[in-house]
């Protein structure tokens, strides 16, 4: 059977696939546009998908071979899910594996925005560090703060972990609770997301996209943080109102951002750029070899399940029967 890989990926798990399927990586340094990907999913049985949009409009013009969309990634908010269903399409994801890695990348960010890592680093590569004084790029402590996590799911709870190191006070948000177990084990509080906001030193937000969550933090949620307060963003971008964050950041009713990703992917809102007290990363919250490797070995499972009859093991939709 066929295999369509959407983008380059390691060797060792496309070869596992290969042992028994033809494999079809796209060569080209980008995703492959509309018309081209539904030219190879016309043709493929399972679809490893690295990045690409796969909205109802590619699933009606792709025919009724496809039987799998195997997503690199934890979120799917890139695939229409339901609609794959529909046509009787499993798509899986890849929880777990990357967990860790991406609470070190949202603890990365919060470091660097906290202690001005990118604006300092900028600064001596300048030439302008002419020696040490005494307040030269004052940061702010995380020590003994209080941290607010938005989404304690697999993510936020491994921030909560990290934070327990720095004695901070750790408060959460979620529409689905953890267990009293969990909640005991991180000294974690719950609270209503306003409140959150108002009381939370640093906010990180661990929430997935969609309906509910788009502009989840808006200018009113905004308004609620400390002028000395921090946000994180390592989930999905338009969670944020970019613009109303901008504005909040420009205007110093916030302390200052760490965004791993954005509204419109891969632009920028126009400004946010031009200022100093937001660090940006260009999406890599998983990015270390070793997880990424071994979220394609997860979804080149998932794969191997689906044309072999069985059920994949991260599957995120219930297809109706053909």
């Amino acid at each position: 059977m066929k295999v369509y890989v959407s983008f380059w990926l390691p060797e060792e798990p496309l070869n596992v696939l290969r042992e028994k399927h033809t494999v079809v990586v796209n060569d080209e340094d980008r995703l492959p546009t509309a018309d081209e990907l539904v030219a190879q999913l016309s043709a493929a049985d399972a679809f490893l998908c690295v990045g690409s949009r796969v909205d109802s409009g590619v699933l009606d013009r792709v025919g009724n071979r496809l039987k799998i969309i195997a997503n690199w990634g934890v979120g799917y908010n890139n695939i229409d899910a339901e609609y794959a269903a529909q046509k009787g399409i499993m798509v899986t994801n890849t929880p777990d594996v990357l967990t860790e890695t991406t609470a070190d990348m949202a603890w990365a960010l919060l470091m660097a925005v906290a202690r001005r890592v990118v604006e300092a680093d900028t600064y001596v590569r300048a030439g302008r560090f002419q020696g040490f004084k005494p307040f030269a790029m004052m940061g702010s402590d995380v020590w003994g703060k209080t941290i607010g996590i938005v989404g304690f799911g697999r993510i936020g709870q491994a921030v909560g972990r990290r934070a327990l190191g720095f004695r901070m006070n750790v408060l959460y948000y979620d529409t689905v609770p953890p267990t009293r177990e969990v909640e005991q084990a991180l000294c974690a509080t719950y609270m209503d997301l306003d409140a959150l906001l108002q009381q939370s030193d640093f906010v990180s937000i661990h929430v997935p996209l969609n309906e509910e969550t788009r502009h989840l933090i808006d200018a009113r949620r905004l308004s609620h943080m400390k002028p000395t307060a921090f946000l994180v963003n390592a989930a999905r971008g338009p969670i944020v109102a970019e613009q109303a964050l901008l504005e909040a950041l420009r205007e110093n009713r916030i302390a200052g951002a760490g965004l791993d990703v954005f509204e419109h992917e891969p632009e920028l809102t126009p400004g946010l750029a031009d200022l100093s007290n937001v660090v940006l990363a260009p999406h890599i919250g998983s990015g270390t070899w070793e997880t990424r490797t071994n979220m394609a070995h997860m979804a080149a499972q998932n794969i191997i399940a689906a044309l072999d009859g069985r059920s994949p093991p991260n599957l995120v939709n219930r297809p109706v029967a053909g």
